[in-house]
């Protein structure tokens, strides 16, 4: 089958087009056959060398296709089964081997490419919103990067609860699609201070909330935008790592809190796992999330996607088809 490896972590020319033999799925795990896989920033932090990973590996930790064998011990899926998974390795690939606990089951009103692209985002998007901060009607949040696929997510979860939403993009294109995602004040963050925008647009308030998924770059500015009391949910570093902080800064800002969450922590059990799942397909299903899947990859073009993605060239979901 044919499979992207990753024998030493470094810049996307490390990937490698190769062919292996097809894997076999062992007690409590399941053969898929992938349709189309999810390109997400921590794909390049683990080929990077960010986040520590052993080596050799396939990278990828979001896909969708269809059962294509089971290991002894599983009973939830059969063979043909239309799943997906995220936070589990092995995407870039024909063929992957995944935990049948990571394995969610798709609706059929949701297309492979669509799972694919929503799953890991729209999750993330999901818990933010409902649990991290969960947005009450009439809060105002601002979300960083608000044309990126996280970002467009998070626009339309956070309108769907009531909120008035302040997003940040940089092109014309970009500023467009945040709005046609929901959100009501659009900052150019290239030509405008944030903050201070932010607090025009409240009266000088300051925002419930921040969404920020690109790190060092937006952490000041985050901070200064939060009301008091706010939060600040730091979900990513696509622009790099944010400093060491002196908790007295949260105190200067408004007594206000940081929080650094993952989604491993938000689908810690198998209930919750499928019930988030199950929530974000049914928005899709339904129409009421829509997904923009921003650019389409062959396998062996994942050294382009991930330079594109880290570049910020894109908006909306990546995928390797």
């Amino acid at each position: 089958m044919r499979a992207i490896v990753i024998e030493e972590q470094g810049g996307p020319e490390v990937m490698r087009f190769t062919h292996t033999e097809a894997p076999e799925p062992g007690p409590g795990e399941v053969l898929i056959d992938v349709e189309a896989r999810g390109i997400n920033f921590i794909d390049i932090y683990q080929r990077s060398g960010a986040y520590a990973v052993s080596t050799p590996f396939t990278p990828g930790v979001e896909a969708a296709g269809s059962v294509a064998a089971v290991g002894s011990g599983v009973t939830e899926f059969a063979v043909g089964t239309r799943v997906a998974w995220a936070m589990a390795p092995g995407g870039y690939a024909d063929q992957a081997v995944v935990p049948a606990q990571r394995v969610v089951p798709v609706p059929d009103g949701v297309t492979a490419e669509q799972a694919a692209a929503v799953l890991l985002q729209g999750m993330t998007a999901h818990y933010l919103t409902h649990s991290t901060h969960a947005v009450q009607p009439g809060e105002t949040v601002l979300v960083h990067a608000a044309a990126g696929g996280t970002g467009l997510l998070l626009v339309q979860m956070a309108k769907a609860r009531g909120a008035t939403v302040i997003g940040t993009a940089s092109t014309e294109k970009k500023q467009t699609l945040a709005r046609e995602a929901g959100a009501d004040h659009i900052i150019d963050y290239t030509s405008t201070d944030v903050a201070s925008a932010v607090r025009e647009v409240t009266g000088g308030t300051g925002v419930a909330v921040v969404y920020d998924g690109v790190g060092a770059d937006t952490f000041e500015t985050s901070l200064e935008s939060l009301r008091v009391r706010g939060v600040l949910a730091l979900f990513g570093q696509a622009s790099g790592a944010v400093p060491p902080v002196d908790p007295q800064r949260l105190n200067s800002a408004g007594s206000v809190f940081l929080t650094r969450p993952s989604l491993a922590h938000y689908v810690s059990s198998r209930s919750e796992l499928l019930e988030r799942s199950a929530d974000v397909f049914g928005l899709v299903e339904t129409g009421r999330l829509k997904v923009r899947i921003g650019g389409r990859y062959g396998l062996a073009e994942a050294a382009r996607a991930h330079e594109d993605l880290a570049a910020r060239r894109t908006t909306g979901k990546l995928l390797l088809t």
